[in-house]
């Protein structure tokens, strides 16, 4: 697969006024040509069918769209589970923004089937202190396991990440808002006694009372436990 027909068919589909949109939501990422996540996941799921391992060891991406690729292709191509465990190991470092973090998270369908393995993996990006690391193992929490038996290692994982990145914060206090609607007596309790920074811990309690999943009650409640700021 040669990488300058891949870069032409990327910029056959770039879309000038979704690329100015998107990079009002990607600051400091300024190789973005605008195509439309749709259809990169149609290009990657494509490209997984075919010779697609030379493409991903190439030299640097050129393009914002070109990350994306490759860790979307790492959803769909066929492969064993240690195989694609390793492709997603080298894949990460390159991962730079909370776009192609997320994207490539909600890509990853086989951590249904598979997921006490790929929880050993992200045991490691859980206690890294790289921004991106923590960001993708705080959304593959979210999109994975919030269910009872993950919950409490999660929480513990989140009280100790000491990284206040905002791409973190916003990471975690999105996924404390997913699990207290799947699971809101956990989730509560954890609300009442963890021990986030109090910017994670008032955002997240400001996502679940935007869901329409949580009463009016609950979101009474939920705002008396608010920290105020510090003097």
């Amino acid at each position: 697969m040669q990488i300058e027909a891949v870069r032409e068919e990327l910029r056959s589909m770039a879309d000038e006024g979704y690329r100015e949109f998107h990079s009002k939501l990607l600051p400091g990422t300024d190789n973005i040509l605008g195509v439309r996540v749709p259809e990169l996941r149609k290009m990657a799921r494509r490209m997984a069918k075919e010779d697609w391992t030379g493409y991903f060891d190439a030299a640097p991406n050129m393009y914002y769209e070109e990350d994306m690729l490759r860790g979307l292709i790492l959803g769909y191509a066929s492969l064993s589970l240690e195989d694609r465990l390793e492709y997603l190991r080298r894949f990460l470092p390159s991962v730079s923004n909370w776009a192609v973090c997320d994207c490539v998270c909600s890509g990853l369908k086989f951590t249904e089937k598979h997921r006490e393995e790929v929880w050993a993996f992200l045991q490691d990006y859980f206690t890294s202190e790289q921004t991106y690391d923590l960001r993708f193992a705080s959304v593959m929490a979210l999109d994975y396991y919030t269910l009872p038996e993950y919950a409490p290692a999660v929480f513990k994982y989140f009280d100790k990440m000491m990284n206040k990145d905002y791409y973190v914060q916003m990471a975690v206090a999105w996924a404390v808002s997913v699990f207290y609607v799947k699971l809101p007596e956990l989730t509560g309790a954890y609300i009442e006694s963890n021990h986030l920074d109090d910017f994670t811990h008032n955002k997240a309690i400001q996502k679940i009372c935007e869901s329409y999943r949580v009463t009016k009650e609950e979101k009474v409640f939920l705002r008396t436990l608010k920290r105020k700021k510090k003097a």
